[in-house]
Parts: structure tokens; sequence; C-alpha cells
């Protein structure tokens, strides 16, 4: 079962790359209605050249779609048939594109046939862009042979956000569907008498370059470059500042390809500010702001505007802009909102899904994106290597000069890289994971010692077969140094410390497109031994990327001598009363925190551990009424509940413990008697912000600050334990636990 779940999740994110491209280019069949009136296709009784008109259909090696009136019609004279012509046939997606309707759930109801349907299933799908709602039945669908049946999904809507909405059906593996009978209503009402979205926000209404920026840049040079990164500053800038921008009354994005092609013109400097300064009056007068705050004088981090006075420009547009600061937006933002735990909401921000490979406008909006969003409103911005001030220059010319999406994806793990925060990786990068391959060898593999360690199996029936034994220490693949590998990928591996770095690295270096890889690789009894290593589909193992997780356990046991040991990867709610039942006598309780909690514990299980109401944090937040600006404020107190757990608390922590893992972590140390051993956690911490890229693209970053309550900062740093335990090459060719044992020696010394 396992495996077919595993097999799906695949096949899921396929359809996900599959989906980008259909969007693509099946835009002329957007919201295609028939003979005038409101009516879809959804009984595929309109017949064109032998296809469902309005429909969009892909091709897809192995499949093949037709209009069948003879052999199986659910109603009326059609329905469309959906079959499998090759044996390794992977997936077909029939779809339409409905704009965005009013209204709070949409369903999509249709009758399926199929016959001999194996290797994947048939089903309904449907759609909500930007990534708001999807349901492709992949979990209950339809195998083998079926009569026809009516099934159903429905999703909940949030008109504002939609871009499209897309629906449809599909087959996974091979055999044969039909799909007819197709209806659409929205909360209960037929598509036809639903109400089309209209914004009351003129930017959402503005979809002049919805096709592409029309933007043709010319050869770079220093002086170009200079420039855009001096559009790119002022464009944020009055994104988040310019009241008429707040308001929601131009699409920032469009306008900035409105100046793009005159400014790309600009001959000299004093041509270049004066087109800047009309841009900016262009939006009109900004009247006085009667309520916009001084930055408190003990912030932690202060707006900085430093880049206007270090840019080369002009006086009246230097004044220009700090006279817009002193009287920028306040309150509701189009753009811009904080959330109820304080971290950042970045609205309306388009994903662009239906261009895979953005054009260079597009390319260049991502990265003045990112950078704005990173500049005003990331908790931890002081911490990068670099200046941030300087990012912009560096990247302008990468993200132009990107020729395909795989360079477009690399430069954008680049970019998140700089920030060191792993919470910031990229989702939907399908040309980067396809030049990765996906194709793994049998066994799992993490760093020991610096070295290459093989660590686990995931199929422990391929075990024999493939020869390595736990222990064994790879020094090179594909004739490559591990070491040389590992330094030409590290700056697209997003991270915050090396050890999370070095944690995600290990997960693909034994990840291809080919069959096999070569190995060299030190056995535990010293012979070097270079070797040829079968991959399999990642369908076919039962892989975890960083760690594994028994869903079948219970997430508390006894171990010997009375020690109670905990696991937060599966722990439920309904678990910690029985904990603290159960454990109430034990000599000490073992907390392993080497996953991500299941649930939230840090105040329900933490209570149980301290005799007062206990601080173990503060956080910084953000302004965006005055962005750029962060200041502390007093985290929640861990409670005391009456009920103090009297032994001794050790807590197990590494590389994989991250954000939520930490926060916990953090509310266990403040208990009356805790020890943490282990070794660095990954230093990301703080609620989550999500940020949409163009082409469909989706990143992340920890959206407050948290620190301990003396100000000690967690974020790169992570969670430093009391006793430092690793694992060493040794224990793990004796397949011992070194941590749990440490944890059970400190319960019973009481250190």
């Amino acid at each position: 079962m396992l495996k077919k779940i595993l097999s799906y999740t695949t096949i899921f994110a396929k359809m996900q790359i599959f989906l980008l491209f259909l969007l693509f280019f099946g835009k002329s069949a957007n919201c295609q209605t028939l003979d005038g009136s409101s009516k879809f296709n959804l009984d595929f009784e309109h017949v064109v050249a032998g296809k469902p008109q309005g429909w969009i259909i892909s091709p897809q090696p192995g499949y093949a779609v037709s209009i069948d009136s003879v052999t199986s019609v659910n109603s009326g004279k059609y329905s469309v048939l959906i079959e499998s012509t090759e044996e390794e046939a992977d997936f077909l997606i029939l779809s339409l594109e409905l704009p965005s309707y009013e209204g709070q759930q949409i369903t999509l109801t249709g009758y399926i046939k199929t016959e001999d349907v194996t290797g994947g299933y048939a089903g309904l799908l449907m759609r909500i862009d930007p990534q708001i709602a999807f349901d492709n039945m992949m979990r209950r669908g339809i195998t083998g042979t079926t009569d026809w049946t009516k099934y159903e999904i429905t999703l909940t809507m949030n008109p504002s956000r939609t871009d499209r909405i897309v629906l449809g059906g599909m087959i996974v593996g091979r055999g044969k569907m039909w799909l007819d009978n197709l209806s659409v209503t929205i909360d209960g009402k037929d598509i036809a008498d639903a109400k089309i979205y209209v914004s009351e926000f003129t930017a959402d209404n503005d979809r002049e370059f919805d096709n592409g920026s029309d933007v043709e840049f010319p050869p770079l040079n220093d002086q170009l470059i200079t420039n855009l990164e001096l559009l790119g500053k002022l464009w944020g800038f009055l994104k988040y500042h310019h009241p008429e921008v707040g308001k929601g009354n131009y699409n920032w994005d469009y306008e900035l390809f409105r100046i793009l092609p005159q400014f790309l013109e600009a001959k000299n400097s004093q041509d270049r500010d004066k087109m800047l300064l009309d841009w900016i009056n262009k939006f009109g007068d900004i009247a006085e702001c009667q309520t916009c705050s001084e930055t408190p004088e003990d912030a932690h981090i202060k707006p900085d505007l430093s880049w206007v006075e270090n840019s080369n420009i002009n006086a009246d547009l230097r004044n220009k802009i700090l006279h817009i600061y002193s009287n920028r937006h306040q309150n509701e933002h189009y753009y811009i909102r904080m959330a109820i735990a304080d971290n950042p909401e970045f609205l309306n921000e388009r994903p662009y899904m239906y261009a895979p490979f953005p054009d260079e406008g597009f390319r260049l909006l991502a990265i003045y994106r990112y950078w704005n969003i990173i500049h005003y409103f990331f908790p931890y911005k002081y911490q990068t290597e670099k200046n941030w001030d300087d990012i912009l220059k560096e990247y302008i010319p990468v993200f132009i000069s990107a020729k395909n999406r795989l360079e477009y994806e690399l430069a954008l793990l680049r970019v998140l890289s700089e920030i060191y925060d792993g919470h910031g990786n990229l989702n939907g990068m399908y040309a980067v994971n396809s030049f990765r391959g996906n194709r793994h060898a049998p066994f799992r593999v993490c760093f020991i010692e610096g070295k290459l360690v093989v660590t686990d199996y995931y199929n422990w029936d391929l075990k024999e077969t493939t020869g390595l034994a736990f222990g064994d220490i790879i020094t090179h693949i594909n004739g490559k140094t591990v070491e040389s590998i590992v330094d030409s990928v590290k700056r697209y591996y997003p991270a915050s410390n090396e050890a999370a770095r070095l944690r995600d690295i290990s997960f693909d270096l034994l990840r291809s497109s080919d069959n096999t890889l070569n190995i060299s690789y030190i056995s535990a009894q010293g012979q070097i031994i270079d070797k040829d290593i079968n991959l399999y589909e990642s369908h076919t193992l039962n892989m975890y990327r960083s760690f594994k997780v028994n869903r079948e356990e219970k997430s508390y046991k006894l171990l010997d001598e009375n020690i109670g040991y905990i696991t937060l990867a599966t722990i439920t709610d309904d678990d910690i009363p029985i904990i603290r039942d159960v454990f109430k006598d034990t000599k000490g309780i073992i907390i392993d925190i080497r996953n991500y909690p299941n649930v939230y514990v840090p105040y329900s299980l933490g209570s149980y551990f301290v005799s007062n109401p206990t601080p173990f944090y503060k956080a910084t937040q953000g302004n965006s009424n005055n962005p750029g600006e962060f200041t502390f404020r007093d985290g929640r107190s861990i409670p005391y509940t009456g009920d103090t757990y009297q032994g001794k608390l050790v807590v197990i922590v590494n590389e994989v413990s991250i954000s939520q893992s930490e926060f916990t972590a953090m509310a266990f140390r403040a208990g009356d008697n805790t020890t943490i051993i282990g070794s660095t956690t990954a230093g990301a911490d703080g609620d989550i912000s999500t940020i949409l890229l163009p082409g469909g693209l989706r990143t992340l970053i920890s959206g407050i600050g948290i620190y301990y309550p003396d100000g000690t900062q967690t974020q790169r740093v992570g969670i430093i334990p009391d006793i430092w335990v690793e694992p060493t090459i040794e224990g793990i060719r004796q397949e011992r636990d070194e941590l749990l044992e440490r944890a059970i020696m400190t319960v019973k010394t009481g250190e």
C-alpha cells in the first residue's frame, strides 16, 4: 500500500508540472463559450474535428483522445474516450478552464466508465489557481472495469484570489476511461447562472500583460545593470509605501512592464532620473499622512533607506522618495498584511503559472519581487553573509540571462540560498527535479563524521543484491569525489546552516535519470571497492527524506529501567493526558524531536515540566505601516498546571529538527530539569510566510524572529545542545542509536 501511495505522490507532482504547460498552451480556450451562450460544453455534444469543442487536450505519449458515439455514452450523442496506446503510458488530462466566480463552494459532477484501468486510476480533477485548492481523486481513484457511475469533487473557493479554475477528467496508467454528462455548480447554482467575480480593485482587472511582458532587453552593461538596480529598489519602495498602490489602484507588476521599454532607452542619469520622477508623479499627489509614526528608538531593526542616499540620483527624485516615505500608506494594503501570528502575508501576488518559462520581463519581476520582500519583511535580513543591498545588482543579470526554465530555477535557488533560511526551499521546480532525475539508490546516505555513509535501506529486500552495508563510506560518484560534488552544488541548496545543507544534499547525491551509478566506497573491512549500483524509480522505494516515521506505533513507550520515551513524530493530542498519567512515576522521560511534531505541543506537553508560568521565547514582528521596522514583543509563557513532572527530562535534537521542532525544544528547555542532547538543529524558526514567484513557483521565509527571552538568537544558530552527541560510523555499522543511548545514560546519571 505504501508503494502505491508513493507512486501516486510522484504522479501528483508530474501533474502539477503538466498543468503549468496545459494552462500556457491552452490559453486560447480560456472561458470559451458556445454559440454566444454561457453554456460550457460539459456534455461533449459540441464536436469540432472529432474533438470536444472548448476543451484542452495536450498530447501525451501513450494516449489517444476521441469522441465516442458508438461504444458507450451516458447521455446525449457523445462521450469522450481517453485510452492508453502504449505499455509505458503515464497520464493524460482533459481540461476546461473557467474564470473566477462569486461563491463559497464549487462542485464538479460527472459520469465515468472504465475498462481495465491498471497501474494508476481514472477520475475527475479540479484545481483553483493560484494554489488555492486541488483535488484529483488520487486517493479514491477508479480502477479496473466499471460501468457508468456518478462522481463528485467539491472545493472551497476564494474568488478575490482566484486567477482561474481548471476542471476535467484524467487517467493515470493503462486502460480506458469514458467521461460524460459533467455539471458544475456554485453554492448549488448551475454555472450558467453563477456570477463571474469582478474585483473592487482596479489592479485585479488589469490584464494587459497576461500573455507576456513584451519587454526586450538590450545587451547588459554596468550602467544598465546599475539603472535596473535603482528601478528595482524604487519599484519595491513604491509598492509598499505609495498610497495609490496600497489602495489597489494599480497592478504594480504591470506598471513595471509599462515603464521598462522607455526606461531601457535612458541615455544618461539625468534622463533616467527625470523619467523616474515623471513616473512617480503619474500616480498623483501624496496627501499628508496624519497617522504615520516615527520608528521607535528601541526597534530591533529599523527601515533601511540607505539605497536612496547611496544611489546617484538627483535631489528632486531623492526628495520625492523621502516625501513619500514620510506620507506612506497606512492600514489595509493591497499587497501586504500582518497575519494573526504577526508574520507577513503577501497578498495578490500572481504566480503566472501559465508561463512555465517566464520571459525576460517576468524574470526581472521575480528578482524584484523577492529582493523587496526580503528587504522590507524578512526578520533575519541582518544575518545574511553578503550585504543584502548588494544582492539585487548581482542577480539582475543572472535572471535576465537565464536561457531556459532550468537556468531560471537555478537562479532562484541561488538567491534563496543568500538569506540562509531553511524554510526557503523552492516548490514547483520541475526542471531542476527533472535534471536531478527520478531514480535513486535503494539506500539512504547521510554525512557522518564528515563522510557520506550508508545509514539505512529504503527497501530491505534490495540490501543483498545491492551489496553495500551500513557504515560503508562512499568516496566517489561517477568518478568524482563526494567533496567536489558537494562544493559544486551547495549554493543551490537553501539552508540556515551547513548541517542542514548537507542533510538536504545527501538525499540527492545518489539520484539520476540513468539506470545505474558508479560509486567507489570503503567497506567496514577497509577495502576500496568500485561498483555500479542499480537505481530505482522513486515510487518503487519506501523513501523518506529526513526522518522515518512508523505510523503504526504509539508515540510513547516504556523503556528498561523505568524510563519513558516519546517521539513527537506520531504524537496526538489524545496521547498527552495518557503520557502524563503513565509516565508520572518514571525515573525520567526522553522526548525525541529528531523529526517534525505531528501536533503542536509546546504548551500542552511543555506545561508538564514547569513549576511556574515560564517564558521561553520572545519574538520580533514587522510593521506593514512602516516596512522594514521590526520590534520585539514578549512571547506567551508556558502555563503552570499544578502537575509538574518530578523526574529528569532529556530532549534529543539534530539537524533534522527544524522550525516547530526547534520551537518545541525551546519550550522543553525551559523546564525545571531538562537536558538537551544531540547536535545543532536546522536553525530556521518563526511562523512561515509564503512567496509566490512567476512560473508557478513558491518559496517560504521565517516570518517572525524567534529569540530566547534574553535576546539570544536561534536563526542559523539552531538549538545548541547541552551535551553534544553525534552518530559515529562505527555506531552505524553496529546499527546502534547512539543519541538514544546517551539520553538513557543521562537519565540514569541525572546529569
